[in-house]
């Protein structure tokens, strides 16, 4: 039998966390597979076990510097309902609201132009020594100082809301610890509406891209799916809020309006043994065809509607180019990311405008309960943080499903997609080749080092091969 050559990409480059790709071609080098594996573990659902429950919203965002807000948020939401919570004050939740959408901008401005924009300006095989944030700096200055400025700007937003802008304590169970005062309010509308223009002109890149390359855009790394989100009742895309909506690849509802609590009876996770991320799917359709996607395209895909003027007009004409069917090209999720900017600075341009932001009525208490369920839209996508709590406090149960988890399948597709078409038959790999493989995972915007769990206990495997590579022995132990 003919052996097989792998080409490893380790790590995968300016994304969130640390992974890997194996590429495993055959004699002729043509690609018979290719993976993306998770080479860390962080078990964050087991340490957090006996810990006390007020505790919980500021420990788990310690899962990434990235998007602690949303694991902040996920975790209040779930404890609101452990402590009665079941209706926040609207100066709580508003506050909360505008926390998340500081937190969805900064992220998708950081991911589009630091991690992304780099591929999309200088091209995916362009010299590696150009293809960087230092590359974006020396051959486009202005654009560089508009991501540094719209990330600022989104985290001034968090340290106002949540007290910092990493890992900020603000939300709390039952609502919120701090209102935000005039001085803060008149900072933020100071310079909402250069954000906005600034906005716009992301969007306005994203999008021309993607039409000047449609050819390209519309094979690379592209497949049917489903996808999933949170929407309002009446298919509004909420980020904050919402019920959940499963769509298929053409559109057709899988499932619709479910409340979110109820997740474990449409969602399902299973392991494979080289990742410690698992593999979700839908209960109904089963492992192979309930896989699905989340994150900015899939709720462009999911959402009826935006209820903000300009991204609502952003988000129509996305649509069309799909003519009203889910959108399915990977690279499309730029474009989708900067619709959400938009979103975000619409939203909170409306909400600075809102008195409530300075009540003083911050938290409610009411019955309390053993179990609660937090779900939100993460920049990445859908988050879920389902929890129980004992008598005395202490949290006895942990299970987070993670943005990336949740594409973890499709990322896994668009790897082995792109690498049959740009790397099969090829008698010399090169650097270019290689990184339109981690264009494909970027395109995702996967947070790594939040995804990395497993099921059960975390094996200990090792191998001893001979010189040829056969395998001699293997064992296993259990940590």
């Amino acid at each position: 039998m003919a052996k097989r050559k792998i080409i490893e990409i380790s790590p995968v480059t300016r994304v969130e966390g640390h992974g890997k790709v194996t590429i495993h071609l055959d004699e002729d080098n043509n690609v018979h597979e290719a993976r993306l594996h998770i080479v860390e573990f962080r078990g964050f659902e087991r340490f957090i076990q006996g810990r006390l429950l007020w505790e919980i919203p500021v420990i788990v965002q310690r899962l990434c510097g990235i998007c602690p807000v949303s694991h902040h948020l996920a975790a209040a939401k779930a404890m609101d309902q452990i402590v009665g919570a079941h209706q926040l004050t609207p100066t709580a939740e508003k506050m909360r609201r505008l926390m998340h959408y500081g937190q969805v901008m900064q992220s998708h401005v950081l991911h589009f132009f630091h991690l992304c924009s780099p591929d999309l300006l200088f091209g995916f095989g362009s010299p590696v020594e150009n293809r960087n944030i230092f590359g974006i700096i020396n051959e486009f200055p202005e654009l560089a100082t508009q991501a540094v400025m719209m990330r600022k700007f989104g985290q001034t937003v968090i340290r106002m809301t949540a007290g910092k802008k990493i890992h900020g304590t603000g939300a709390i169970p039952g609502g919120i610890n701090k209102n935000l005062s005039i001085e803060e309010r008149d900072i933020l509308l100071g310079d909402i509406d250069q954000m906005l223009e600034w906005a716009q002109g992301a969007l306005k890149l994203a999008k021309d891209y993607t039409l000047d390359n449609l050819e390209l855009v519309n094979e690379f790394g592209t497949f049917p799916s489903s996808h999933m989100s949170l929407v309002r009742e009446d298919g509004t895309l909420d980020l904050y809020h919402g019920n959940m909506r499963a769509l298929d690849a053409m559109g057709e509802a899988i499932f619709d309006q479910v409340d979110y609590r109820k997740y474990h009876k449409y969602l399902v996770e299973d392991v494979r043994s080289w990742s410690y991320m698992k593999f979700p799917f839908i209960k109904d359709l089963g492992t192979l065809d309930g896989w699905y996607r989340v994150g900015p395209l899939a709720r462009m895909n999911t959402a009826s509607r935006i209820d903000t003027p300009l991204a609502n007009s952003a988000h129509r004409e996305l649509k069309s180019v799909s003519g009203g069917e889910p959108n399915q090209t990977t690279l499309a999720n730029h474009w989708a990311r900067m619709i959400e900017v938009v979103h975000c600075v619409e939203k909170i341009k409306e909400l600075l405008h809102d008195p409530e932001l300075q009540g003083d009525d911050l938290i409610v208490k009411g019955d309390r309960q053993e179990e609660g369920i937090g779900v939100i839209e993460a920049p990445r996508g859908n988050l879920i943080h389902h929890y129980k709590v004992d008598e005395n406090d202490q949290v006895q149960f942990c299970n987070l499903i993670v943005s990336t988890t949740h594409n973890n399948e499709g990322m896994n597709r668009a790897v082995a997609s792109v690498a049959k078409k740009y790397i099969s038959g090829q008698q010399k790999i090169t650097e270019g080749m290689l990184n339109h493989v981690e264009v494909a995972v970027r395109a995702y915007d996967p947070c790594l080092s939040c995804a990395t769990h497993a099921l059960g206990q975390m094996p200990l495997v090792v191998e001893l091969y001979d010189v040829e590579g056969t395998l001699l022995d293997q064992g296993s132990q259990c940590l």
